[in-house]
């Protein structure tokens, strides 16, 4: 369809952003349609448009108790290997499922959010969690383009890359870093990569893609107890598990080349995912024009009109308080202190990071560049100021020379670390639908 001559530029406009939901909206069939492929024949699942199967509970063909370990079926019907399961006291029938729509019960703590306000869309786990992934070595790696985004975690020194290639396709992988059992979720509807440690008390859960939203958001569930979580928080919102918080891991977005160069020795999650996925294509094409607003009917209420719906905002949370700073995409890297709260922190802003959101190719994306905010200290306590230069990021007291993962490569203060600060790299509209009272500082 083309534009009508002589339209006026609001209704282009508007036409573009129907355009948009329309070709996002879409790409929700063809996701459901390639992950309805891979499901097998027993595995009933929601429509598209979130009307629940029925499917029969209980333990499967073989299975056994989830208490004794081995395998059982759910309640949405879908096999969960049981070794998370060992002396795990569960109890489906008491515990109940709000995942199954049991979001009112009694026994359940207070919920979080409004259970009404959770949007369903697809199916459980038809947008499938990679349960046992499988890494290759960064110098191994010929599947992806040096400008492409990875999601980058550390634990103990264990360094591992998801690419957002794989993981639009997936969103949850359960995983474990340093001998900590964490689960890292990307949320493409937000532009949102988090990682948690997904142990609550003793127990270790293990997350799936519930097939809903909230404010448009991934909405995840346990297979525990399939409580619902938020995944743009770590917080169980409602079942079994409402009000319970998992610990953040932090993790920042990089380029692979950029990955590739601070950690060679680094892991990448691989291709082999079990499934078939058309991985280097972006299903949202399109999807993160800054004018454009999230999807109608996966977001309530109006976004916060401060900035452009998808404006790109690095979001911060410091002592209980919420901020976010714009930092326009450029050629060069460039260096921004931001005054939060009675401290100031530095950002770094490096190009040759391409958005996975934009083109059809996830590697053809255009020019978004990648952040890292850090305590401008140096490990003795002095305060450091900083420019940007053609290799990086330069302190103004030492000379020395620093990525924008925050480490010193030349100089003084080479092989010191700066503190990191958790930060997201995310849309304004998510960012301000979680974190109504975000404070927006100048970057």
């Amino acid at each position: 369809m083309a534009t009508p001559i002589g339209s006026p530029p609001t209704d282009r406009l508007c036409w573009r952003r129907r355009s948009i939901s329309v070709a996002i909206v879409s790409s929700f069939v063809v996701i459901l349609a390639a992950c309805s492929s891979a499901t097998s024949e027993n595995r009933e699942i929601a429509d598209n448009n979130g009307e629940q199967a029925t499917v029969d509970d209980g333990v499967a063909d073989g299975g056994t108790d989830p208490r004794a370990g081995g395998t059982r079926v759910n309640q949405a019907g879908f096999e969960v290997v049981g070794a998370a399961y060992d002396d795990v006291d569960y109890d489906a029938e008491a515990v109940g499922s709000a995942l199954q729509g049991e979001r009112n019960r009694a026994d359940f703590p207070p919920p979080l959010i409004s259970p009404s306000a959770i949007v369903p869309v697809l199916g459980p786990d038809v947008i499938p969690a990679i349960d046992d992934p499988q890494f290759v070595d960064a110098d191994e790696v010929e599947f992806m383009q040096p400008n492409e985004a990875v999601v980058v975690a550390e634990v103990d020194s264990d360094v591992r890359a998801y690419p957002v290639q794989v993981l639009v396709w997936h969103e949850i992988v359960n995983d474990e870093i340093g001998g900590v059992p964490v689960s890292v979720t990307y949320c493409p509807l937000c532009n949102s990569a988090l990682a948690f440690d997904r142990r609550v008390g003793e127990r270790v859960l293990d997350f799936g893609t519930s097939g809903s939203l909230y404010q448009s958001a991934l909405v995840m569930y346990d297979r525990q107890t399939e409580s619902l979580w938020a995944h743009f928080t770590g917080e169980g919102v409602v079942g079994h598990y409402a009000g319970a918080r998992l610990e953040p891991i932090p993790v920042q977005t990089l380029s692979f080349e950029q990955f590739n160069a601070r950690y060679p020795d680094g892991l990448v999650l691989s291709r082999d995912t079990g499934v078939s996925r058309d991985y280097g294509t972006n299903p949202y094409i399109g999807y993160d024009e800054e004018s454009s607003g999230p999807i109608s009917g996966f977001f309530q209420g109006e976004v916060d009109p401060r900035l452009e719906p998808k404006a790109r905002v690095v979001g911060i949370v410091r002592n209980g308080d919420a901020y976010a700073a714009t930092l326009e995409p450029d050629e060069t890297s460039s260096v921004h202190e931001v005054d939060i709260g009675d401290e100031t922190l530095v950002i770094f802003h490096r190009p040759g990071l391409a958005s996975a959101l934009d083109r059809a190719s996830v590697a053809a994306g255009r020019e978004v560049g990648q952040t890292g905010v850090f305590v401008p200290r140096s490990a003795d306590g002095e305060s450091l100021t900083f420019s940007a230069d053609a290799n990086g990021f330069v302190d103004d007291q030492t000379g020395s020379t620093w990525t924008v993962t925050g480490e010193a490569v030349s100089g003084p203060l080479a092989g010191e670390r700066l503190e990191p600060v958790g930060h997201l790299n995310t849309f304004w509209f998510a960012w301000s639908g979680y974190h109504p009272d975000t404070a927006i500082v100048d970057g």
